[in-house]
């Protein structure tokens, strides 16, 4: 499976297109999106439907710029799926999630980040491979090092118990392209430029 990983698009209707090309050139199976689709919850327009047209399979979580309101239309409005407190399996993969931040529109606690994740994670546990979706980074990160912005102590005592092998997070423009390691799971933020990975 090729995934790629994308976030912070923040309604930007041509990055949505370069993003979509690139994930047509490159063959990816499926797109992953890390959060704030929008800026301030306007209208994301033009945001999904690149992907779709190109027959791609899209998967997201909502940001802190994304209400839940905003992630609930696009999912009725497109074949997509919201992960936030949900999973999906494909083949041998499965694929959890968690949306949202602890700033930002309807902010979560640290409660509720490892609640939903744990709650996505039990329906994929019994798979080889996993791969979890946030928007926020976890607590000591190298993103909350260069930024400031602290990460989320529930997204990393997921990270610590369920070691997925793959954790993308967006959130933090800063930290783009950083990935590091906690335990076995490689964890990575994905930014606006994306991220390929090969399952």
């Amino acid at each position: 499976m090729r995934i790629l990983s994308v976030g912070d698009l923040h309604g930007d209707r041509s990055l949505a297109e370069r993003l979509a090309k690139r994930a047509e050139q490159e063959r990816v199976d499926l797109v992953l999106i890390c959060g704030d689709l929008t800026f301030f919850d306007r209208e994301p327009k033009g945001i999904i439907g690149p992907f779709l047209e190109r027959k791609k399979k899209v998967l997201f979580v909502p940001g802190n710029h994304d209400s839940f309101v905003t992630a609930d239309m696009l999912t009725h409005a497109y074949p997509i799926k919201n992960l936030h407190g949900y999973s999906v399996k494909y083949d041998d993969v499965g694929i959890f999630g968690c949306g949202k931040a602890n700033v930002g529109i309807e902010r979560l606690d640290e409660e509720e980040f490892f609640a939903a994740l744990q709650k996505a994670h039990g329906h994929i546990s019994y798979l080889k491979k996993s791969v979890m979706v946030t928007h926020v980074h976890p607590a000591a990160a190298s993103a909350e090092k260069l930024s400031g912005y602290p990460g989320s102590a529930g997204v990393r005592k997921a990270i610590e118990k369920f070691q997925p092998d793959v954790a993308f997070c967006g959130h933090i423009h800063e930290a783009e392209g950083i990935e590091e390691r906690i335990g076995r799971t490689r964890v990575i933020n994905v930014g606006s430029k994306g991220f390929v990975l090969d399952l």
